[in-house]
């Protein structure tokens, strides 16, 4: 046995008194239907609200009176009694917390804030925002080029015997080397194998020497013992490079030239940037010792003295490097040197005096900062710079270029490019400019377009995806983010 509730009338003055007066009546616990006497004995008939008097009391203002409970909620299955609706018919409501209430609240006011601040283009702002919102959600997920880095990393899979879809050299297949250089490329996921899964050809590593060894970071508070160049690029380039190169019946060693990383093109060379971020001096015995796993499987681009040898590396020194170590040897080298660009003489310009660089410091000394600065001599000719001693020739765009406002080339930086371009390529050098504005991103897929049509060689890229893939286009979603 239990029992039923039917609400009666009660007097709202005095409603604790009545709630402990309430009559309980008898029901039975049988599946049989109630008989329609009973039934019609507890019925209520429902009055309209308009019509209710000052002693009737509807649905509502029962939860009214009852709303003061703060366990009305939270214990609504152990008080039936204070509940409009049996309990198994009460549906329960999703959660949701303060924090995601808030949150929600704030991108609306920011949806409102960008439509209001152009009444004329509501549209266009809505836009925006959720341009940036796809955006700031999008950098939550794994790059598509980490996802598939991890084929490099670790090799591929045990060939099974008389399984066809496999061969030797297949890490790199159906990657197309594209030229672009991952710049800052130990900040990466997975640094060296991101890069080289994009189709990147350069990647670069800032290496600053501690106790004789080369650490690997941006800043000297962000370095690890665990992160050398040997670990995160030597050691790697060197195990790929002996699957690329296989000793097998099918391939003698001698007679055939070694092979690149890239499968798809193998004469390909892969440049690793280095930046001595520490004395030029100290640090350059340090990397030259560190290149010998390289150098002894001859996987080094050279100068014998005579010409160039091409290898499936290519090492350029960059920042502290000092430029008259790199030229002190003339009859082998394999660390070239990354030029300064905007200090290329042009041959067919230049006064019958040498240029004189107040900038540099004396011959033979290596005391400097930055790329182009350390071990320079006291003037610069035309011939300074050559493919036997260097390998780019690069600047800051901002610097040499500035930036293009409102959005478009001047006629006098178009002509800067071109300038220099041109004398660049006059002497054997790649192109490559640093510092390109990232954002937005029309902006920056505007500037990619025209250095590479000006025929710039490298484009020093963060994005490898979308400079890999090479569609530049400005979509809607693009303009902003």
């Amino acid at each position: 046995m239990g029992v039923s509730y039917g609400p009666q009338s009660m007097q709202t003055g005095d409603s604790s008194e009545y709630l402990l007066n309430l009559p309980f009546e008898a029901y039975t616990d049988s599946p049989t239907l109630r008989s329609e006497e009973t039934s019609n004995a507890n019925k209520v008939d429902e009055v309209p609200r308009d019509q209710q008097g000052p002693d009737q009391v509807g649905p509502s203002t029962w939860r009214k009176l009852t709303s003061w409970m703060s366990f009305r909620k939270n214990h609504l299955h152990s008080w039936p009694l204070l509940s409009d609706n049996p309990p198994f018919k009460e549906k329960s409501k999703p959660h949701r917390s303060y924090g995601w209430r808030l949150c929600l609240r704030t991108l609306l006011v920011f949806v409102m804030l960008i439509a209001e601040s152009n009444p004329i283009k509501n549209n266009s702002g809505v836009i925006q925002f959720i341009s940036l919102a796809f955006g700031i959600a999008l950098s939550f997920f794994p790059d598509e080029y980490d996802r598939a880095a991890s084929i490099w990393k670790h090799g591929v899979a045990d060939h099974i015997e008389g399984d066809a879809s496999h061969w030797p050299t297949d890490r790199s297949r159906e990657i197309i080397a594209v030229n672009c250089h991952s710049h800052n490329d130990y900040w990466r996921k997975i640094p060296l194998f991101s890069a080289l899964q994009a189709g990147c050809v350069g990647v670069e590593a800032d290496v600053w020497l501690f106790d004789e060894e080369l650490y690997v970071g941006h800043t000297a508070s962000s370095l690890s013992s665990r992160r050398t160049l040997r670990s995160l690029y030597i050691d790697p380039l060197v195990e790929i490079l002996n699957q690329q190169n296989p000793a097998s019946p099918f391939r003698r060693i001698l007679d055939t030239p070694v092979r690149g990383v890239f499968d798809a093109d193998p004469n390909q060379s892969v440049v690793l940037l280095i930046d001595f971020k520490t004395d030029g001096a100290a640090t350059w015995p340090a990397v030259a010792e560190e290149l010998a796993p390289l150098r002894d499987r001859g996987y080094l681009t050279y100068f014998n003295g005579v010409d160039i040898i091409p290898g499936p590396v290519t090492v350029v020194g960059t920042g502290n490097a000092p430029f008259n170590l790199v030229t002190a040897n003339s009859t082998y080298r394999d660390i070239f040197f990354d030029a300064p660009l905007e200090k290329l003489v042009d041959e067919d310009n230049h006064e019958e005096d040498p240029l004189t660089d107040s900038s540099a410091p004396t011959e033979g000394s290596s005391t400097g900062s930055g790329q182009g600065h350390t071990g320079m001599p006291d003037t610069l000719r035309p011939n300074t710079f050559n493919i036997t001693n260097s390998y780019y020739a690069s600047v800051s765009f901002k610097k040499a270029v500035g930036f293009p406002w409102p959005f478009h080339f001047t006629q006098r930086q178009m002509d800067i490019i071109r300038d220099q371009v041109r004398v660049a390529h006059r002497y054997g050098l790649k192109v490559r400019y640093w510092s390109i504005p990232s954002w937005p991103v029309s902006l920056r897929n505007h500037i990619w377009r025209i250095l590479v049509q000006e025929g710039v060689d490298i484009l020093n890229v963060d994005d490898l995806v979308t400079a890999t893939k090479g569609d530049w286009k400005i979509p809607v979603f693009d303009w902003w983010i």
